[in-house]
């Protein structure tokens, strides 16, 4: 090839490379993941009546269904502990307020919040904790805590206890409760967050200069064996999931910096704490060997930030997605206590958000916490409502999981009934169940509109019932409403449209 050949195709692979990353242009994407954490660490649920629990959880996902969230992460084991009926843990203090207590009457947030999640078409993943035990060493543990078995697979460091990361039986174990977690909960993701290796305690290492001794043959340097320690753990769970259900994904909201450009030449202009030097989590390794499924870094600081600047980080991130679905956790409080440094009359809220959808690689977002959208801090519940989110959004697709899209709904027909007029719609066939087709949506358009089912706003319903509530009128109004069916891991079927006058 001569070199003018040689660059041009440099030249193309260049343009190709930044592609990705040049602004859609889309203000109102029809695929973008909008998640919410929901957690059980601050002490929100604990010792509350369980009639009185269930109505607040209930209030807090209408809320969030109606500022256009479509993901819930719940936790549900924050210190090798469940809030659901586990088979292998006591139940979590920060539901009962004391470990080991049984629920009284008996129900499982878990699967309660699973069938209420459904309910709003919303997915539900679920959150654990793999290696923290106490988040104070004054924290009782139940009688059948797994540690009064096997107190040699615990370290205590500073004020917290830990399994040790360096052994194999704290690897299996884990792996033996998210086995559980998904072969008997409809999930649709298991999720982790920013705790592996713990946070360091000042003029503190971590104690395992003895597994080390044992464990820690082949490798010179203590800090690529903890890495690896955690890269066995994180490609064995991806396996785990797999094995039980294909259709589950696997995901981690890491600290907001992998490396600072001090520490490598490839991280972030920052400065702060390293997922990958000091929680020896080697993020970018996984989503590059696909051990994980997707990547929601925890980006909660402002932009203009003086060690880690949001605008910086965000780009980061959207340079680095290793070909892995990327979103972003935002900092509801974060977001509206700081005011734009373009414009000091408004919160930081807009340009957050037209940097998040600045970028391809980018598909949608996370809000810590919460309660913080459902409580409307800074009018931040409002601006999803009227603007970021006023069009629903269907989750992105995860075709290195599954690309195959469901059959068409058949025998659709528009019926009068005593409620008015109803369009129903017969289920696809399918051979299995990630062909299965779980939710429908409904798109309308005037009679003599172009169908453009890109177009979010002709969005009527997302939902898993065979059937839509047409708005009678008149009757002398056409109207076009299209169905299409989605599956587990939302590839969407080809379109099915009906003519109706309303």
């Amino acid at each position: 090839m001569k070199l003018k050949n040689y660059l041009l195709l440099f030249a193309l692979l260049l343009v190709v490379g930044v592609r990705a990353q040049v602004p859609s242009g889309n203000k109102y994407p029809k695929r973008e993941f909008r998640g919410a954490w929901i957690q059980a660490v601050n002490g929100q649920f604990k010792g509350i009546p369980t009639g009185k629990l269930k109505q607040t959880l209930i209030d807090q996902l209408n809320s969030l269904q109606g500022a256009g969230i479509n993901a819930i992460i719940f936790q549900v084991r924050p210190e090798a502990d469940a809030l659901y009926a586990s088979q292998h843990e006591p139940w979590s203090r920060f539901l009962t307020g004391t470990q080991g207590q049984i629920p009284s009457p008996m129900w499982d947030p878990m699967q309660f919040m699973i069938e209420e999640c459904r309910k709003r078409n919303m997915e539900f993943h679920a959150w654990i904790n793999p290696y923290r035990v106490k988040t104070s060493l004054k924290n009782q543990l139940a009688p059948e805590h797994i540690y009064h078995q096997h107190p040699e697979w615990f370290v205590t460091y500073g004020d917290q206890l830990y399994f040790d990361p360096a052994l194999p039986e704290s690897r299996d174990y884990i792996c033996k409760i998210v086995t559980d977690i998904v072969s008997r909960y409809d999930v649709d993701a298991i999720h982790m967050d920013d705790y592996f290796y713990p946070y360091p305690v000042k003029g503190m290492d971590f104690p395992d200069d003895a597994s080390f001794a044992r464990y820690g043959g082949g490798f010179t340097n203590k800090a690529d064996w903890r890495r690896s320690n955690v890269n066995v753990l994180i490609k064995k769970l991806h396996e785990t999931i797999r094995a039980v259900k294909p259709w589950v994904k696997f995901g981690i909201s890491p600290f907001g910096i992998y490396r600072n450009q001090k520490s490598d030449p490839l991280g972030s202009d920052t400065n702060g704490l390293q997922n990958y030097d000091d929680l020896y989590a080697d993020v970018l390794l996984w989503a590059r060997e696909g051990w994980i499924d997707y990547n929601i870094p925890q980006i909660y600081w402002e932009i203009g930030h003086k060690a880690a600047d949001y605008e910086t980080l965000v780009k980061w991130w959207a340079t680095h997605s290793e070909n892995r679905p990327l979103f972003i956790g935002q900092s509801v409080p974060n977001t509206i206590q700081y005011a734009d440094p373009k414009n000091p009359s408004i919160n930081q809220l807009p340009r957050k958000m037209a940097l998040q959808r600045a970028y391809q690689t980018i598909g949608g977002s996370c809000q810590w916490y919460a309660s913080a959208v459902v409580e409307n801090q800074g009018r931040y519940r409002d601006a999803l409502v009227s603007e970021y989110h006023k069009y629903p959004a269907l989750i992105p697709v995860f075709d290195f999981m599954d690309d195959k899209a469901p059959g068409k709904v058949r025998k659709m027909k528009k019926v009068w009934t005593e409620d008015g007029y109803v369009l129903f719609w017969t289920a696809p066939k399918a051979e299995t169940e990630v062909d299965k087709a779980v939710r429908y949506v409904v798109y309308r358009f005037s009679g003599k509109e172009k169908v453009n089912l890109d177009d979010p706003s002709h969005i009527v319903a997302i939902t898993s019932n065979p059937f839509y509530k047409l708005p009678y009128e008149t009757g002398k109004t056409k109207h076009r409403y299209v169905v299409t069916a989605l599956d587990r891991l939302h590839n969407e079927s080809k379109s099915v449209s009906k003519k109706v006058k309303l």
